[in-house]
């Protein structure tokens, strides 16, 4: 082993710890709660649920909106704007028919409203600056008195300079369990809210202004491996509710290890006859989707956004087509002017989130998550569903032991000649 390889060793040793301790704070209590109506509570991984208390029949809830700090993974963190403390806010969890009173308090710069996205209210409570209200001013509080009159999963946000409020992080989900729920109850029900950013290596702020190159892609605004991952039962029925606020991408969810049935809409619940097996869901911006799923198999399970830049973490892409290039060649030339120079993604860019190559302060390009095998070279839009025989027992942080025989690995020539593969070295 040289000093390069043994450097690197150490490098991806302490990537390892950071991330465990990490992922070890990040993790939501597993074991979910009875919610109003007799439900399962939601559990919102990275996050919380607003704490409600009662006045005369009413819940009487209160959201402030303003900036903070907030890490999105070990090694990159940025001022954003939110809701009390946290961006996404804190989830509204309710029950069907439940009369609300919030309150919102501005401490941001700039005026700001709320919307509750997709819930059927009074027009004056739809929080749309100028149409059906005023702007709520700096250091002002409004109130929001409506009835929660139809179930389902929504979301809530800014209605006043939406391209800044939004891209800073400003919004929340939504979940209005139904009174008489119908069909087979869930064991875990989780809600995520997907987000994208603009973040420029060492910036101390999103840029709102970004309109296509997004660099950083987030579950409840933390990128893998700063994701909490979804802890379940080997055979629990299972719940996940996933908004989407991102300023311009749809996001195809994909699941691996399950099978499941889109079961409601941001537009209400979907019925039965409409719902077949899926393993992708198309998430629109600005939309809702919730499916349901039986875990069978153990394991650790991906889940994670389909297009592939949205699993790169703060990888730029003005770069020229480097696949096939002679390095060496080019190492030569530039290095007589830039000492220490390496020619990258001339042979693939997956062992660069192993390298742990000098980034600049505050930032994470092409850093993925250290796995029980190797590094996992995914970040941004990806997190792990973990199915486990006890999983209120299963530490959230530790990975999957497989039974022995399970795990693929490299074939034997024994293997090979028994089952007549030939294989032809090349290089």
């Amino acid at each position: 082993m040289n000093r390069r390889e043994l450097m690197q060793l150490g490098l991806m040793a302490g990537s390892a710890l950071v991330a465990r301790d990490a992922l070890a704070k990040a993790v939501a209590p597993s074991q979910p709660v009875v919610a109003p109506g007799g439900q399962r509570a939601v559990i919102t991984p990275n996050g919380s649920s607003l704490v409600w208390k009662t006045v005369g029949g009413v819940k009487v809830g209160h959201l402030t909106a303003h900036e903070l700090d907030h890490e999105f993974t070990p090694g990159l963190r940025a001022k954003v704007w939110g809701y009390n403390g946290s961006s996404p806010g804190p989830t509204l969890e309710v029950t069907e028919g439940d009369a609300v009173r919030l309150y919102v308090t501005n401490r941001l710069p700039e005026p700001t409203t709320v919307h509750w996205h997709g819930v059927i209210l009074p027009n004056g409570m739809d929080g749309v600056s100028g149409l059906t209200q005023k702007p709520i001013k700096p250091n002002e509080t409004f109130l929001y008195e409506f009835t929660f009159k139809n179930a389902g999963t929504f979301m809530y946000h800014p209605h006043y300079d939406e391209m800044t409020q939004m891209a800073l992080g400003m919004m929340g989900m939504i979940v209005v369990h139904p009174r008489a729920p119908k069909g087979p109850r869930v064991a875990r029900d989780f809600a995520l809210m997907s987000h994208e950013w603009k973040i420029e290596p060492g910036a101390a702020r999103p840029d709102p202004n970004a309109m296509n190159d997004f660099n950083l892609l987030t579950f409840n605004s933390k990128a893998f491996p700063g994701t909490a991952p979804l802890v379940m039962g080997v055979g629990e029925r299972v719940r996940v509710r996933i908004g989407n606020l991102s300023p311009m991408d749809h996001h195809p969810i994909h699941l691996h290890g399950v099978s499941a049935e889109l079961t409601w809409t941001d537009g209400g619940e979907v019925p039965l006859s409409a719902r077949h097996p899926e393993t992708t869901f198309l998430v629109p911006v600005g939309s809702v989707r919730v499916f349901e799923f039986v875990a069978t198999e153990p394991g650790d399970w991906a889940m994670h956004c389909h297009m592939t830049h949205h699993v790169m973490n703060q990888m730029g892409h003005g770069f020229p087509v480097m696949v096939g290039a002679d390095a060496a060649r080019i190492d030569r030339r530039v290095k007589a002017l830039v000492p220490g120079y390496m020619t990258m993604g001339h042979d693939g860019m997956g062992a660069m989130s192993e390298m742990q190559m000098p980034a600049p302060t505050n930032s994470i390009p092409m850093r993925g998550g250290i796995g029980p095998f190797a590094s996992i070279d995914m970040g941004g839009m990806f997190t792990v569903l973990k199915v486990r025989a006890r999983p209120d027992e299963a530490d959230p942080a530790g990975w999957y032991e497989h039974p022995a025989g399970t795990v693929a690995d490299l074939a034997s020539p024994a293997q090979l000649a028994a089952d007549g593969i030939e294989v032809t070295r090349t290089g």
